[in-house]
């Protein structure tokens, strides 16, 4: 199969989702079936574009042409691609994961709620092989409007004010910053073409180059940066499925797939290292790593606390891009990854503790590790993955931000990382301490063991198992990704 086929036919597949979603929504076991093999065709997809290209770079596929250099179009190169893969093979679990609970649950509206989560699919399908930042936004948006419903889901007062935040930061942030970022970068260079090394040397000014950045990294809210975070713990009122999919497979990390591609394409690495553009960014990302982490760990809630930690491994990513090395670059995509892992595992965990005991505070968790130990050992595994401790995968992304942050000198950031590994620890594992080690005072003397259907426990099993297997396989993704940095 062309390239360029696949790559329509990687977004075509889950635009067709939407559709059969709602045309069976009265037949579930159909419904699920299909969406089950769309998934698995466009993660298939995806695989013949990586058989196709490697870790190379393809042609630019045109769609159609706005303004003169101002496309719709499509293509290939290894940041894409990588998120491409990791989008299209999460949502093969995901959706698996999003049957068991929804049915386990008892949610209602599952063709909606599918049919918005396939929208979703189709639109990071399109961030992931975007050419330019013109195409990269209209999906960008996209995929806050169709995730917008999967917030609502629940349809209370508490969920609809949810997701009221959620969209009113995204959309606010993206078209009130982001867009006027963009405007600004295609008045002064005539393009918005992702070119190698940038497209704004000798186009603007060291000063100017920073304002600029400050537009985009606040424009692009889904990378949620302080103080553009508080949509992240609102949207925890979502049913988990859609917290694994904004924490792991889409919004999230479209979010600092974005600010990974302004940096590398738009700035380019060389010219940010040059001018200091991105030494305050630095700092904001250190900032928002110490503070999340230490609000998560006030949380009781463990979607709550599971959010803040979320926000605190974003910046990670902006951290990667705002030490303008090739290994922060570097570090910065792998950790995209690892933490993809990690924190889908830590959330399908939360979401089976609620299927069979409806409970959402860690404080009331004693004792259930004992009987559901297949739960909690993946969550064991998933946070040791995030806190970075080998032999999981999670420690190699955090070993390259410190080789990065030692290579530009900046020792207080290797202390931040630091730090930020022991605040892990201190709001990961005192749910694991709490189920194996504490007494349930309403448990039984003999304990029965009770996980949730397979569909629930089941997925969090495999990727917790792929949180270990990708520590091995690292270097690879590391491999895949030089590209990136060869050419600076």
């Amino acid at each position: 199969m062309e390239t360029s086929t696949a790559i329509y036919l990687s977004m075509a597949l889950p635009a067709l989702g939407v559709i059969l979603n709602l045309i069976l929504r009265h037949q579930a076991n159909l419904r699920e079936t299909v969406t089950f093999g769309i998934a698995l065709c466009t993660f298939l997809s995806v695989l013949c574009i990586l058989a196709n290209e490697g870790s190379g770079s393809s042609e630019t596929f045109v769609v159609l042409s706005i303004m003169p250099s101002l496309d719709i179009a499509f293509n290939v190169e290894p940041l894409g691609l990588l998120f491409a893969v990791l989008a299209s093979g999460l949502w093969i679990v995901t959706h698996l994961y999003g049957i068991g609970y929804m049915r386990g649950n008892n949610e209602k509206d599952h063709a909606r709620f599918f049919a918005c989560f396939s929208f979703a699919i189709f639109s990071v399908m399109g961030i992931a092989f975007s050419a330019n930042m013109f195409t990269l936004f209209l999906f960008y948006e996209a995929l806050t409007v169709s995730t917008y419903p999967l917030v609502a889901h629940k349809g209370t007062p508490e969920a609809i004010k949810g997701a009221r935040t959620y969209l009113a930061i995204l959309m606010g942030s993206s078209i009130c910053i982001q867009m006027v970022a963009i405007i600004w970068t295609y008045a002064i260079t005539g393009t918005l073409n992702f070119t190698m090394g940038g497209i704004l040397e000798g186009q603007i000014s060291h000063l100017m180059a920073a304002i600029l950045l400050a537009l985009y990294a606040f424009g692009i809210g889904k990378a949620a940066l302080m103080p553009f975070h508080r949509w992240l713990p609102a949207a925890m009122v979502a049913p988990t499925p859609v917290s694994a999919l904004l924490h792991a497979v889409a919004v999230v990390k479209a979010g600092v797939f974005t600010m990974l591609k302004v940096g590398i394409y738009i700035f380019g690495i060389d010219f940010l290292a040059e001018t200091g553009a991105s030494d305050w960014l630095i700092w904001l990302a250190a900032y928002s790593i110490i503070a999340a982490s230490v609000v998560a760990m006030t949380k009781d809630n463990l979607k709550a606390r599971l959010a803040y930690s979320t926000i605190s491994q974003l910046s990670y990513i902006t951290l990667g891009v705002a030490l303008a090395t090739s290994m922060g670059v570097m570090g910065g995509g792998v950790h995209m990854v690892t933490h993809a892992l990690g924190k889908i595992t830590l959330f399908m965990c939360a979401g089976s503790i609620y299927v069979v005991t409806h409970q959402t505070e860690i404080s009331q968790m004693n004792g259930l590790g004992r009987r559901m130990p297949v739960t909690f050992i993946a969550f064991l595994i998933g946070s040791l993955s995030i806190i970075g401790l080998p032999p999981f995968a999670g420690s190699w992304s955090k070993w390259l931000l410190i080789l990065a942050s030692a290579d530009t000198g900046e020792l207080i950031i290797i202390g931040v990382l630091l730090i930020s590994s022991l605040l892990n620890v201190a709001y990961l594992m005192p749910l694991v301490a709490k189920g194996f080690f504490m007494s349930d005072t309403g448990e039984k003397n003999s304990i029965s063991f009770k996980e949730g259907p397979l569909l629930v426990w089941l997925p969090p099993a495999l990727t917790a198992f792929g949180c270990v297997i990708l520590f091995f396989y690292a270097g690879y993704i590391q491999d895949f990704l030089m590209p990136l940095i060869a050419q600076e």
